[in-house]
């Protein structure tokens, strides 16, 4: 029995070591076959230009779907208009100017007071304060709306006095801005295209322009003036000088003809730029005529920049009605403006200082609006702006 044991224990070993030895040699033998296949393939020559079929194989629409960006394609105006509506600051402007812009022109229509209409008895009330005949008549249960901001020293409300005359200021800003970026367009359109001696020569006009000072002849044309004006308004349809006086429309003179070479500057360094482009040539080539090309392919190319400038001109023009207003240079009484409003209450400042703060605080805020509103427009629309 010993011995079939060593006997069987020997074969097991034997067989062991059979299969380990087989093993290995199969282990080998395929290391060899890999070998062999890699040193049979053909090395790659760095500097080869032999071609992989590989390489040429479509892609599928998955991984051509994945290298496609899409962007949608849009105008320069609706590029504009995105990235405006992301300025939060511009967009709370927009919204302040929206809301002076119904105060001031919508509210007054339906205010149950007038600018003009004087209540006796109601002279320089406080806020919310009612006068004797007012308080009867609530007594006797009439409804009595409040004076807001109280009465002046005439009786008339306040506040329907500030919302009137920041409609006037408003109207002053828009239409002396839109004067301004007609007359500086053009202006500077004419100079930048032609450039050379027509160039020098307008824009020393300009320097000389200025120079003057626009106060002063604002005084000289108001009393030279009166009196055409005043026969002038007399005649059917000429009403509305009246009612502005000559002291107004000597100020939309002076605006005429002072405040637009700012404007005038700026449209011709774009003009400069602009007509190097090919366009220009090619409307040349095309034998389009000069007015043509500087109406329909210069201006209009320059509309953002107008724009930016005349919204930015706006508040520069109320400030400046409401300073010349402040003077005694703005518009003929009963109408009232910001500026003759706060220069009346300084009078009383000391007891009623919200007579002051009124006009004063409408023309902060609606400065500060339209510069930010500005300023938005600005990073919207400026190429040169753009991230």
């Amino acid at each position: 029995m010993a011995e079939l044991n060593e006997k069987d224990s020997i074969s097991v070993a034997g067989n062991a070591d059979e299969a380990a030895t087989g093993k290995n040699a199969g282990t080998c033998g395929n290391a060899g076959k890999a070998a062999q296949g890699k040193a049979s393939q053909p090395k790659k020559n760095p500097l080869s230009f032999q071609l992989k079929v590989d390489d040429f194989i479509p892609e599928t629409a998955e991984n051509k779907k994945s290298l496609v960006i899409m962007r949608e394609s849009v105008s320069f105006w609706k590029d504009g208009a995105r990235r405006f509506r992301k300025n939060k600051i511009a967009m709370a402007a927009l919204s302040i100017v929206l809301f002076i812009v119904f105060l001031c022109f919508v509210v007054p229509g339906f205010y149950p007071y007038k600018y003009a209409e004087q209540v006796k008895g109601s002279e320089r009330l406080s806020p919310f304060e009612y006068s004797k005949t007012e308080i009867q008549r609530k007594d006797a249960g009439e409804f009595v709306f409040p004076h807001l901001l109280g009465t002046d020293q005439n009786g008339r409300d306040y506040a329907i006095r500030v919302m009137v005359g920041g409609r006037v200021s408003l109207m002053v800003g828009i239409v002396a801005s839109l004067l301004i970026l007609i007359i500086g367009s053009l202006y500077g359109a004419i100079a930048g295209y032609f450039g050379g001696y027509i160039d020098l020569i307008m824009m020393r006009i300009v320097d000389i322009i200025y120079t003057v000072p626009d106060v002063l002849i604002i005084i000289l044309l108001a009393a030279t003036l009166k009196f055409p004006l005043q026969n002038l308004g007399s005649l059917p349809g000429f009403g509305w000088i009246q009612r502005l006086g000559p002291n107004m429309v000597s100020m939309f003179i002076v605006f005429a003809l002072l405040y637009w070479v700012g404007m005038a500057r700026i449209v011709r360094s774009q003009i400069m730029i602009l007509k190097q482009n090919e366009y220009v040539t090619a409307a040349r080539a095309l034998g389009a005529r000069k007015r043509r090309i500087i109406g329909k392919h210069l201006i209009t190319n320059c509309i953002g920049t107008l724009i930016v400038t005349t919204t930015l001109q706006i508040p520069s023009s109320i400030f400046t009605e409401s300073f010349l207003s402040f003077l005694g240079l703005g518009v003929q009484a009963p109408m009232p403006s910001l500026g003759s409003l706060a220069s009346a209450a300084l009078n009383g400042f000391q007891t009623y200082p919200e007579k002051l703060f009124a006009p004063a605080f409408l023309i902060f805020i609606i400065i500060l609006s339209f510069n930010l509103l500005g300023d938005g427009l600005r990073d919207a629309f400026d190429p040169k702006l753009k991230s």
